[in-house]
């Protein structure tokens, strides 16, 4: 019997682990695509009007190819949470890293939808319409959904508390969540980019006047 060379042999074990370690790669690739797909689909059109065939079209694969990754529409919801909370923490420290001045960083919140107001005024807020649509059926990943907001509540918590604000902190970060909610549900309802601007001018005043002292 033949002895086979041992480096021809580590070789072909190399070359084994390259190949599976590309296809890893490869598959992790287009399992963040489907995330991303899911993620822009279940903003502009909701979660329940959102179909695995509509993910796979945008995606460009197979539906067989879609189900390797995500057995249900519910395990890709619980993705693309993930990926927005993971999302919202990474975009709240490159604020703190902007800003010195917590009042600079409040303010920077409440801009926020001045910067999308675009896909606000036709979508609205990609947190709270997801929470909402989520409310209405009692589903069972609103608790996890709601987790987007609560890292938004501690972070202002945080803020406040580095301004002085230590009374009531966490009822005034929820205030701030309620009213750019809120100013955002009525933007997008009458498409009003000057009512937006109008109360995001009234949000800054009421942190200057009355949280502020």
């Amino acid at each position: 019997m033949a002895v086979q060379n041992p480096v021809i042999l580590i070789i072909h074990f190399l070359n084994k682990q390259l190949h599976k370690t590309f296809m890893g790669n490869k598959g992790e690739a287009l399992r963040q695509k489907i995330i991303t797909a899911a993620d822009e689909l279940f903003y502009q059109q909701g979660y329940e009007s959102t179909s695995f065939s509509d993910i796979a079209d945008v995606v460009g694969i197979s539906r067989g190819n879609f189900y390797y990754h995500f057995k249900s529409k519910d395990e890709i919801l619980n993705a693309v949470i993930d990926a927005r909370i993971a999302g919202i923490e990474v975009m709240l420290d490159e604020w703190d890293e902007k800003f010195t001045d917590p009042r600079q960083r409040l303010y920077y919140y409440i801009d926020m939808p001045l910067r999308g107001q675009e896909k606000i005024r036709f979508h609205g807020c990609p947190v709270g319409s997801l929470c909402a649509e989520l409310a209405k059926t009692n589903h069972a990943m609103l608790s996890d959904a709601n987790k987007m907001f609560t890292v938004f509540r501690d972070w202002l918590m945080v803020q406040l508390n580095l301004l002085g604000v230590k009374t009531h902190a966490e009822k005034i970060a929820m205030h701030f969540i309620a009213r750019v909610q809120g100013i955002i549900a009525v933007t997008n309802a009458f498409e009003d980019e000057k009512f937006l601007q109008q109360e995001i001018k009234q949000l800054r005043k009421w942190l200057d006047d009355e949280v502020i002292t």
